[in-house]
């Protein structure tokens, strides 16, 4: 049942990802946009069903590398498709829908890591709010590598394909701000409830994670000051949000990996 449901789902996001592919190419394709939102609704809640099926078990919750990754791609995959209902943002899809896909697929493939847990709600509510931040940081950055292309293709005086299917400049810079404030405040959240609910947030097992993602935490905290103060923008903010996205997924996935495999030896 896993396996059909994921690769069903799978099947969805690459059809949905060649269309939007073609939508580039022309904009004659418009007609596509339905088809393309509804194979990629129907990959998400097929998705969802696979992540549910992978996450809860008779004895807990498993948290492990790839059914994490899976359900963090699936919220990014959600996120995005209901942005693109007010936002012309359907180039992201381009981005998501694979990493969507890909994630399914090797949660569905790979063995089981047999880490079930049961969590208390404070602790529950800290792991939701992580995934959240995790999420909308990962937009982010699929967002600040589009207002990077978009803008040297602009000094290149290349208007077309994917350039010409965007948002203006302007508006993807305040897009790209609008989900680097709402994940920054989440991870704020969600560290802050770390250390009200998390056992010793320093301890060996948890002190790279902890530090790598106060570090991204304060990345984030100097990119919105810079952009309140200084008016910091383009290719400064490109820069900055992809350190801390990478310091954010070196904490989170980096440590996770380690962890289970030292467990497995």
């Amino acid at each position: 049942m896993l396996i059909t449901t994921t690769l069903v789902a799978v099947l969805c996001y690459a059809i949905a990802t060649v269309l939007q592919c073609r939508r580039l190419s022309s904009t004659a394709h418009e007609q596509l946009r339905t088809p393309i939102r509804l194979l990629g609704l129907a990959g998400f809640l097929l998705q969802g069903h696979a992540v549910y099926l992978e996450l809860h078990h008779p004895d807990g919750i498993d948290l492990s590398f790839f059914p994490v990754g899976s359900l963090i791609a699936w919220v990014v995959a959600g996120l995005v498709l209901s942005s693109s209902l007010r936002h012309r943002l359907d180039n992201l899809f381009i981005g998501v829908f694979p990493l969507a896909a890909i994630t399914a697929l090797l949660a569905a493939l790979t063995p089981e890591a047999n880490i079930h847990k049961p969590y208390a709600g404070g602790l529950l509510a800290h792991i939701l709010l992580s995934l959240l931040a995790y999420s909308l940081f990962t937009i982010a950055t699929v967002q600040a590598l589009m207002l990077s292309r978009q803008e040297r293709a602009l000094k290149q005086h290349h208007t077309r394909g994917l350039v010409a299917s965007l948002p203006p400049l302007q508006i993807m810079e305040r897009l790209l701000f609008e989900s680097l404030w709402a994940g920054f405040l989440l991870l704020t959240a969600a560290l802050i409830s770390g250390f009200l609910f998390v056992d010793n947030l320093f301890a060996q097992h948890l002190v790279h994670k902890t530090l790598l993602s106060l570090i991204a935490w304060v990345v984030y905290a100097l990119l919105l000051a810079g952009r309140h103060f200084l008016g910091w923008r383009s290719q400064t903010a490109v820069r900055w949000t992809l350190g801390g996205f990478v310091l954010l997924m070196l904490g989170f996935f980096g440590s996770k990996l380690v962890l289970e495999m030292l467990l497995k030896m």
